[in-house]
C-alpha cells in the first residue's frame, strides 16, 4: 500500500522529475524540481494559492514516483521527454504535434539534389525552413525544378551514370540529366549555387538570367520558348513579393507570441530565416483559466523545440520567463551554439513583436465558433452520455467488434477514444484463435480476455489504462459476455450495448439491464455512432488485409520459431490448423523438423493459458 505522507518523508532534495499517478496507474501529471522534497510536498500541503486544476488533480493522486537527476537541465530534459511520450491530462499540451517541412540540398554530393523533407539530419546537407504549409514547398520545388533544372532522385552519381535512360523530368525541362552525363558537373554546380541563392532570398540574379534569356529567345523567334521563361519569371517574382523582410539583420529567428482568453490559447510563431520571414504557424494549448502566460509559454517553448530540428540563433518571446536561463542553456545545447531568449521592448522589435501577438488574438477570435463546435462534439458528447448514463469521469472509452466471413480468418478489433477523439495509437487488432466457424459472442469472449489480460499482466504499456467505459457493437447478448469477463477477472467497468432497430441503426443504449433511449439528433448520440463506425472500420480493413495475404499466409507464421519448413511439415502431418489445434504437445513432434522448443511455442499459440 502507497502511503502518501510516509513517502514524502523520503523525497530527497535533489534535482529531479516527478510523476503523479491515478488509481489505475496513468499518470496525470509531470513535472521537474530543483529540490523534489521541497516541490511535491506543496502538492499536498494546504490548498491556499493553489488552483483549481491543481487541486483537482491532487484529490486524484494514488501514488508518486520520481527520478533523480544530477542537475535541473537533466530534469528539464527528461521532464520533457515523459511528457511527449505519455500526454498526461494534466500538463499543459499542445494540441496539434505538427512536423515541419525543409527544404534539402545535398551540396556534399558531386550532383547535388534538391527535395522535401521533414528531418534535419547533421549529414552536412543544406537546410532551408521550417516552412508552414508542405504545399507551398512543394510549389516552390517545382518551380526550383524548372528554373534550375536540379534532380530530385535517389540515383547515385556518377557512379550510375550512363545506366538506363533519362527520366521523364529530363523530358519536361525539369533536369538536366547529369545521370547521362548530358551537362557537366561544372555547370550542374552553377545551378546549384544559384537555386542555394534563391532560396536564401537572393532572387535578382535570377530574374536577370531568365529575363536575358527571354530576349535572347524572342530575338531567335522561339516564342513559344520565351512564353515559358515568362511565366517563369513571373512565378519567381511572386514567390520574390511573399517574403517580407522583417529586419535589417540576417539573423535566423523565430517571433513568438500569445493570444489567449479565459480559455483557449493560441501561440503564434512567425519564422524568420536571414532576415526574411518564411511562413508562421499557430498553436492551440489546452489551459486553465488560472495558468499564467510565463508557464504557458515555457511549456509551449520545451514541447515546440523538442519537436522541431531547427533552433534559429534567436527566439523573441513577449515576457521574461522564470526558468530563462535554464531554457537558454537547454536550447543551446540542442542547437550546439548559443541561443538567446529576447524579449523585445521598444522600435522595431518591439513592432514585430505585437504584429505576432495581434495575429495571435486573430486566429483564436476567427477559430473560437470551430473550437467550440469541436468540443462540443467531443467533451460535450461526452458529457451527454455522462448524463444519460449516470455515470461521470467518462475520460476514455473502447470498443470491439468482430469481422469474418462465414467465420473464416475471424479478427477482433478494439479502438479507443479519449475525451470524444479517437486515440489511435492504442487500436489493437486480434487475430481469433480459439473460435470455429461464425460465432461471434465466443469470439468477442476471446478478444475481451486477451486485451484485458495484457493490462492485469502489464504486457505492453498501451494495453496498461483500463477503460472507463466498453462500448459493445451488439446489444444485451454482447453486454452479457462483456460483463461476464469482466466478472471472471474481478474488473468493474461499466459496459454499453448499442441496441439496433430493423435496418440496423443504433436507436438506444443497453445499461444495466435497462434500453436507455437516445436522442439521434444528439451529439452524444453521434459520437456512439462514430465510435461504432470506427470499430467496424478497423476491423474490416484487418480482416480485407488477411484475406489478400491468405493464399501465401498461415496463422503458424505469427508464432515465433515456425517458418516455412515447419509450417509446411506441420500442415502436412496434421491436415490443416484444426488438426493441429486438437494435437497434444508431445504429438505435435511428430511432425519432422519440430523440436521441443518449437512444439511448446505453437501448443501455446494455440491453446493460449489466459483463455
Amino acid at each position: 500500500m502507497f502511503d502518501i505522507q510516509e513517502e514524502l518523508k523520503k523525497l530527497p532534495k535533489s534535482p529531479g522529475v516527478y510523476i503523479m499517478r491515478d488509481g489505475n496507474d496513468e499518470i496525470l501529471y509531470v513535472g521537474k524540481a530543483v529540490s523534489l522534497k521541497n516541490r511535491v510536498r506543496q502538492y499536498f500541503q494546504s490548498s491556499r494559492g493553489k488552483s483549481a486544476k491543481i487541486m483537482q488533480m491532487v484529490e486524484r493522486i494514488h501514488r508518486f514516483e520520481y527520478i533523480v537527476t544530477d542537475s535541473e537541465l537533466e530534469a528539464l530534459v527528461l521532464e520533457n521527454n515523459l511528457i511527449k511520450e505519455n500526454r498526461p491530462r494534466y500538463n499543459t499540451m499542445l494540441r496539434d504535434d505538427k512536423t515541419y517541412p525543409y527544404i534539402k540540398v545535398t551540396v556534399k554530393e558531386p550532383y547535388p539534389r534538391i527535395f522535401l523533407t521533414r528531418q534535419m539530419k547533421k549529414d552536412k546537407a543544406r537546410y532551408f525552413g521550417p516552412f508552414s504549409s508542405a504545399g507551398a514547398v512543394r510549389s516552390t520545388l517545382e518551380l526550383m525544378y524548372k528554373v534550375f533544372q536540379i534532380r530530385d532522385c535517389s540515383r547515385v552519381l556518377p557512379r550510375d551514370m550512363g545506366k538506363g535512360r533519362p527520366c521523364l523530368n529530363y523530358h519536361i525541362h525539369q533536369c538536366g540529366a547529369p545521370c547521362m552525363g548530358l551537362i557537366s558537373e561544372a555547370e550542374y554546380r552553377s545551378h546549384v549555387e544559384e537555386a542555394l541563392e534563391f532560396l536564401g532570398g537572393r532572387f535578382d540574379p535570377v530574374l536577370h538570367r531568365l529575363r536575358e534569356e527571354m530576349l535572347n529567345a524572342s530575338e531567335t523567334l522561339a516564342f513559344e520558348r520565351a512564353a515559358e521563361l515568362r511565366d517563369l519569371i513571373q512565378s519567381v517574382e511572386h514567390v520574390a513579393q511573399k517574403q517580407k523582410i522583417t529586419s535589417e539583420g540576417l539573423e535566423d529567428r523565430d517571433i513568438i507570441a500569445l493570444g489567449r482568453d479565459e480559455r483557449e490559447a493560441v501561440v503564434q510563431v512567425f519564422f524568420v530565416r536571414e532576415g526574411r520571414m518564411v511562413g508562421r504557424e499557430h498553436h492551440y494549448l489546452h489551459i486553465a483559466m488560472e495558468d499564467e502566460n510565463a508557464a504557458l509559454l515555457e511549456s509551449f517553448l520545451k514541447q515546440f523545440y523538442a519537436g522541431t530540428p531547427f533552433i534559429p540563433r534567436e527566439i523573441w518571446i513577449p515576457e521574461e520567463l522564470p526558468d530563462r536561463e535554464l531554457l537558454t542553456c537547454w536550447l543551446s545545447e540542442k542547437r550546439g551554439s548559443r541561443v538567446r531568449l529576447v524579449t523585445p521592448k521598444k522600435g522595431e522589435k518591439e513592432r514585430m513583436m505585437e504584429l505576432a501577438e495581434r495575429n495571435a488574438q486573430l486566429v483564436l477570435q476567427k477559430d473560437r465558433e470551430r473550437l467550440k463546435m469541436d468540443e462540443i462534439r467531443s467533451l460535450g458528447a461526452v458529457r451527454e452520455l455522462e448524463a444519460l448514463t449516470g455515470l461521470s469521469g467518462l475520460h476514455r472509452m473502447e470498443a470491439y467488434d468482430i469481422s469474418n466471413i462465414s467465420g473464416t480468418e475471424s479478427v477482433g478489433s478494439m479502438v479507443v477514444y479519449e475525451d470524444g477523439k479517437p486515440k489511435r495509437s492504442d487500436y489493437r487488432k486480434f487475430r481469433i484463435r480459439t473460435v470455429v466457424g461464425p460465432n461471434d459472442y465466443a469470439s468477442m469472449r476471446e478478444v475481451l480476455t486477451r486485451r484485458l489480460l495484457h493490462s492485469t499482466e502489464r504486457k505492453e504499456d498501451h494495453f496498461l489504462k483500463l477503460p472507463d467505459m466498453i462500448l459493445m457493437d451488439g446489444g444485451r447478448g454482447q453486454v452479457n459476455v462483456a460483463c461476464a469477463v469482466l466478472k471472471e477477472m474481478g474488473l468493474s467497468i461499466p459496459v454499453c450495448g448499442m441496441v439496433k432497430d430493423d435496418r440496423h441503426r443504433t436507436r438506444a443504449l443497453w445499461y444495466q439491464g435497462k434500453e436507455l433511449p437516445i436522442d439521434p439528433h444528439s451529439e452524444g448520440f453521434k459520437l456512439v455512432t462514430r465510435i461504432q463506425d470506427e470499430a467496424h472500420r478497423f476491423a474490416i480493413e484487418y480482416h480485407r488485409s488477411l484475406r489478400t495475404k491468405s493464399q501465401v499466409h498461415s496463422i503458424l507464421d505469427e508464432i515465433p520459431g515456425i517458418g516455412p519448413v515447419r509450417r509446411r511439415a506441420l500442415l502436412k502431418q496434421f491436415g490443416g490448423i484444426e488438426g493441429i489445434r486438437a494435437a497434444e504437445e508431445q504429438t505435435l513432434l511428430l511432425a519432422p523438423g519440430m523440436n521441443a522448443r518449437a512444439a511448446k511455442a505453437v501448443y501455446t499459440f494455440l491453446h493460449p493459458s489466459d483463455l
